[in-house]
């Protein structure tokens, strides 16, 4: 799969000034999350390419720890902020720091549930999760036949990406009238958390045909607690969103069913190219969206080779 251009206008005009002396701080959710390990490896990659100062700072989940970090960042006059808020719905205290500053702010994967977007100079890079969940669902049902019991396991409660996920699920679902969702809880994103909760249907004698779970660390996690009883990925389909390294593998092996891939690279260039146009004053567009991706076993070569 080729690699996306995002922002091609933006970059080409900002990427004279991107010197050495253009800072963007970065506050992230989580440092030892498989996807945003990605992401910031990418906009590494990204920043060093274009010679730009990047800092990072980790959040570690805890909202008011991130909101020391964006106040602290603004204090130090970096150039920019890109953020992925621990809660999307706890994100106006943080652009209220970057906007107070004057600091341009952009927001990565989780777009504001607020009117943080109405501000001058904050702008949101993400994709559309909605449909991530439909891409996810509509395999599923396709390997379901039509028919079945789904368990959904969801990320954080707190997370507009698990919401959106899970809607994008029901969506699909609603067109089925012989599938029905038998289950739908939290493992909040951990493979471990995942683990556990398939153990707990499993072993309460819960009927599921296929489980759509929010991100691919859970659904390897239902993978895990599935081999352990002795459950056959043929006889439960397990599928997963993200499209990581260990989900590529899992498909490979014809274990995970399907996974939704999310451009991690996408995303870190079009939040620096978002970053570095506002910087320079150019037009950015309030919301850029990166598409999602359905990958199978039968177009998984492309992914691999990515």
């Amino acid at each position: 799969m080729k690699r996306l251009l995002f922002g091609a206008a933006i970059f080409a005009a900002c990427s004279s000034t991107a010197m050495a002396d253009t800072t963007i701080g970065v506050s992230l959710a989580y440092f030892d999350d498989v996807w945003l390990t990605s992401l910031r490896q990418s906009m590494q990659e990204e920043a060093d390419s274009r010679d730009i100062n990047i800092q990072f700072l980790d959040a570690q989940g805890d909202i008011g720890r991130q909101l020391s970090n964006v106040q602290s960042l603004a204090a130090k006059d970096v150039d920019a902020i890109v953020t992925f808020a621990v809660d999307s719905a706890a994100t106006g205290m943080m652009t209220k720091a970057a906007v107070e500053n004057d600091i341009p702010l952009v927001y990565v994967n989780k777009e504001p549930v607020g009117n943080d977007l109405e501000q001058d100079n904050v702008v949101f890079v993400g994709a559309n999760d909605v449909r991530a969940g439909r891409l996810q669902m509509e395999r599923l049902a396709e390997l379901m036949d039509g028919k079945g019991n789904v368990a959904i396991m969801v990320g954080e409660l707190t997370s507009s990406s698990a919401l959106d996920r899970v809607e994008g699920v029901k969506e699909v679902v609603a067109d089925y009238p012989d599938i029905e969702i038998v289950a739908e809880q939290s493992a909040n994103f951990f493979r471990t958390e995942a683990i556990d909760l398939m153990t707990n249907w499993i072993a309460g004698g819960k009927q599921i045909d296929a489980v759509a779970a929010n991100n691919d660390e859970m659904a390897l996690g239902a993978l895990v607690a599935m081999r352990q009883y002795g459950v056959s990925p043929d006889e439960v389909f397990v599928g997963g969103i993200d499209g990581t390294p260990a989900a590529l593998d899992s498909v490979q092996r014809g274990e995970l069913a399907v996974t939704v891939f999310q451009d991690a690279k996408g995303q870190a260039v079009a939040s620096l190219d978002a970053a570095m146009g506002l910087i320079n004053g150019d037009p950015v567009d309030k919301r850029t969206m990166v598409p999602f991706k359905l990958v199978t076993p039968e177009n998984l070569d492309d992914f691999l080779a990515e």
